[in-house]
């Protein structure tokens, strides 16, 4: 497909996504910042883990009514309106920061109302992006949304260390402002989404329509077993990310955990290309099976064995390089696979079911390092095997809870392959 062709028939998209994705970055930045501020105020895994677990809690309650929203209403006055409840929100941690009176359970709470703005948000969203893309640049549009992603994950660590350890928490939430201004003049003055008549005027209840999307995918075995899938290595992933600062602040401080994150960024950034120049694979299956396999059986092991930052920036290489490209496969193949006055409502019922694994892998991954994994070596002989493999001191039972989710991650990536419902999306 010529270029020329691509950048004429998505060019309000292409203005979505790039202002889009600079909001993402602040929100990110965001993000890692009061995971920073959390884990230095009180130096705990589950505490930290919970900031995240209170952000996809409102997913596993709400979706599946939040995409019946999105169906009926208006895509571009939903994605303004939740964005600048989010913005009200950051102002008012803000605020709070700079009154001294900032305490773990504020953030709880805005991680909640942020969750739930991300939950009506999302669908409407992803619908958009079906509404301003010709289905012949899916692939290739997954493929920028997966780089601009990767692009915020790498820029995130850095930034947001170099603001927080220079000007403080309250630089980072004012970037975090003023990207979100950025995004939402941009898309209340340049970007017109048609409308999706048959989902915004639909006759049919809020609850009728919510129960839509769980009949669609109790209908298609394929879409559901992807999203149960996916869901098992959401759980794996959250556990993962509510690790890791246990395993390398300790040992290598905050500014590694910046660089680790980097190196996840820069190689998600490399997929992210490779994804959006790559030709249509003859199977998408095989690619997002392949790649997540690939991924879980390198990172954990290598963060697991490693002892220092060469290591676990090698994993973080292996580890990300390929998840671009099977996003982007596997957003081709959802969206060619689902009816787009179906979207909205499906994408919810999905956020549900496979994102439920996210609170819970959060919360797993702090309890077992803290409660745990960290108690058991503690108790080890120090010439003993296990301290041998993972060391000693804090971050020794983190380094032996990322072998057992290695493991745990590649065998999960198996029945997948075996699963026929799944390879008969592809003869849609």
């Amino acid at each position: 497909m010529p270029l020329n062709t691509f950048l004429s028939d998505c060019k309000y998209l292409l203005i979505l996504w790039s202002t889009q994705a600079l909001s993402q970055l602040g929100s990110a930045m965001t993000g890692f910042a009061l995971v920073l501020w959390s884990y230095s105020q009180y130096g705990s895994a589950l505490t930290t883990a919970l900031l995240t677990i209170c952000s996809y809690a409102p997913y596993v309650l709400l979706s599946v009514f939040a995409g019946a929203l999105s169906d009926r209403w208006d895509k571009k006055r939903i994605m303004l309106t939740c964005d600048t409840l989010a913005a009200v929100c950051t102002l008012g941690v803000l605020g709070l920061w700079r009154a001294g009176a900032l305490q773990i359970w504020h953030l709880y709470l805005v991680n909640a109302l942020n969750g739930l703005m991300n939950t009506v948000q999302q669908p409407a969203s992803d619908v958009a992006v079906s509404l301003l893309t010709p289905p012949e640049h899916y692939q290739r549009v997954g493929g920028l949304r997966a780089f601009s992603g990767s692009l915020v994950s790498l820029l995130t660590p850095m930034c947001a260390a170099a603001l927080y350890g220079l000007w403080g928490l309250g630089a980072v939430l004012w970037f975090d402002l003023g990207t979100f201004s950025v995004a939402a003049v941009s898309l209340l003055l340049w970007i017109p989404i048609p409308p999706d008549r048959k989902g915004e005027q639909g006759s049919e209840s809020l609850l009728q329509a919510a129960r839509g999307g769980l009949v669609y995918l109790r209908d298609h075995r394929g879409v559901l077993d992807v999203i149960f899938f996916l869901a098992v290595i959401n759980l794996t992933a959250s556990m993962f990310n509510a690790a890791l600062p246990a395993l390398v602040i300790p040992r290598g401080g905050e500014r590694t955990l910046g660089l680790v994150e980097t190196c996840a960024g820069a190689a998600g950034l490399l997929g992210g290309l490779l994804a959006a120049i790559l030709p249509e694979p003859k199977s998408r299956v095989r690619v997002i099976c392949n790649s997540l396999l690939f991924s879980m059986s390198t990172e954990n092991f290598l963060l697991a064995l490693g002892r220092g930052a060469p290591a676990w920036c090698v994993g973080s290489v292996l580890g990300w390089l390929l998840i671009p490209v099977m996003n982007a496969n596997l957003d081709a193949l959802l969206r060619l696979s689902i009816p787009l006055e179906m979207q909205g409502r499906v994408y919810s019922a999905r956020n549900t079911l496979q994102f439920f694994t996210i609170p819970l892998g959060y919360f797993l991954g702090g309890v077992l390092v803290d409660r745990v994994f960290e108690p058991f070596m503690a108790g080890q002989d120090p010439g003993g095997v296990l301290c041998a493999l993972f060391g000693t001191g804090k971050g020794a039972g983190a380094a032996l809870f990322f072998l057992v989710i290695g493991i745990f991650g590649a065998l999960s990536c198996l029945p997948a392959r075996w699963d026929r419902y799944i390879w008969e999306l592809e003869k849609r």
